[in-house]
């Protein structure tokens, strides 16, 4: 964080005047190390091409594979990133060449944990989309796995490399808006593209997709274009909303408060709009209580989600406090903490005299704001998430998610679906990470 921004922040709740909006930045850090690192990519649809072409925005990085289970993504992927690169439908095989020293996992979900055990086991650096696994029964794998090799293993929740969670992280430890006692947060999509109606194209077949690889792990079916191409939208491949966007909110949050997760999980919700064969919600609600910890209070958590949305509605965390509230965002933080002053209503001036007295009560006044946002030109927490990976695999160092961070983050997103479709409370253990 930009010293001046830090100098300003406690200023803005000890009552003295200060600037309406403090800008954040970022130092920029460079590796003492900057070796060439050769990367591949395992699933180039639309996160995965998203995760590379960012990946290749940092000094010193290039790609030498592509793994996807589409002839059209394949030969896409040299029309993007060179005729120069190894193309297969195989993971295995980019696993096995010796030139590539980390791979990036953008398949849908019910391939995160055996790819990430696979690279792991053959000695590559790993950065996974979220959320982790695709159950909570994977977690525990993934993590041994990770630990035993020695590599650097990044979950791809952006955010917590964001400045905002920056930010509100310090904010929240310097005690700006008191103890927490409660938390919110809201995702809302409304186009096809937000809601999983990816475009399915035109030459889906058995000829050009390999159905067999991609059910191998799971329940045998006849080829679906709908089921590859729209695979959020069933349970055998995807997490559903919660697992897809639930699990960004958690990893804000934990990252912000320290905390190890929630320990009771319910959740509600319904096909709404969406009906178009699809096996999740597009409308769903989730409450979380958060036991108290060495960390935090205890707090309740309640999370939104809408593919419904007429308005497009934002997305957001709040998180709520004694003295104040936080509203957060990857790129942007405001404050707003609330002060008493004498009431001015004639009508408890009255009651007071007829007491005998002069009323000492207080009202509210509107919020004090102060509102924290990014410098112009910030690259964003993708970019930042990558800087985190490839400079802890160069200097030996740490990440912000490792896989137990992330399974924490993953587990009560997964455990939502499960309230969901059990109808009931899931107990949770957020310090052993397992059910109760």
């Amino acid at each position: 964080m930009a010293g001046a921004a830090s100098a300003l922040a406690p200023t803005a709740f000890a009552g003295q005047p200060v600037p309406d909006v403090v800008r954040l930045d970022r130092l920029s850090k460079k590796s003492v190390d900057d070796r060439e690192l050769k990367i591949a990519l395992i699933g180039a649809g639309i996160m995965g091409t998203q995760d590379l072409n960012t990946a290749l925005q940092h000094e010193n990085v290039s790609v030498v594979g592509v793994c996807d289970l589409y002839d059209g993504r394949l030969e896409a992927a040299k029309e993007k990133w060179g005729q120069h690169l190894f193309l297969t439908k195989d993971h295995k095989e980019l696993l096995k060449r010796s030139d590539i020293d980390a791979v990036l996992i953008g398949t849908p979900d019910h391939w995160h944990k055996q790819i990430s055990v696979d690279a792991l086991n053959a000695g590559k650096h790993v950065y996974c989309e979220k959320p982790m696994v695709h159950s909570v029964k994977e977690g525990q794998e993934v993590i041994d796995a990770w630990k035993k090799s020695g590599k650097v293993f990044l979950v791809g929740s952006q955010g917590i490399s964001s400045l905002g969670n920056e930010k509100a992280k310090e904010l929240l430890a310097q005690g700006a808006i008191g103890d927490i006692n409660y938390a919110e947060g809201f995702w809302a999509r409304h186009s096809p593209e937000g809601a999983w109606q990816y475009h399915v194209p035109e030459d889906a077949s058995v000829n050009t997709v390999d159905w067999q690889r991609y059910v191998s792990n799971t329940t045998e079916r006849e080829f679906d274009p709908l089921r590859f191409f729209r695979w959020r939208n069933y349970l055998d491949y995807g997490t559903g909303m919660s697992g897809d966007l639930f699990v960004h909110l958690f990893t804000s949050l934990h990252f912000i408060t320290n905390s190890l997760g929630p320990n009771k999980i319910s959740s509600m919700g319904g096909l709404r709009y969406w009906k178009d064969g699809r096996e999740v919600p597009d409308v769903l609600l989730g409450m979380f209580q958060y036991p108290e910890s060495q960390e935090h209070p205890g707090f309740n958590l309640s999370l939104r989600c809408n593919f419904v949305d007429g308005t497009s509605g934002s997305t957001y965390l709040k998180i709520v406090g004694s003295k104040g509230s936080m509203d957060v965002k990857w790129d942007e933080v405001v404050v707003k903490t609330n002060q008493q002053a004498s009431s001015d209503d004639p009508f408890l001036e009255a009651q007071a005299q007829m007491r005998g007295g002069a009323s000492d009560r207080k009202r509210i006044l509107p919020p004090n704001e102060m509102v924290y946002k990014v410098e112009p030109g910030y690259k964003g927490a993708h970019y930042d998430h990558f800087g985190n990976f490839f400079r802890a695999i160069r200097e030996k160092g740490t990440v912000a998610e490792d896989p137990v961070f992330a399974f924490r983050a993953a587990a009560p997103a997964l455990l939502c679906n499960d309230s969901y479709f059990q109808d009931k409370f899931i107990a949770w253990d957020p310090v052993q990470m397992k059910l109760v």
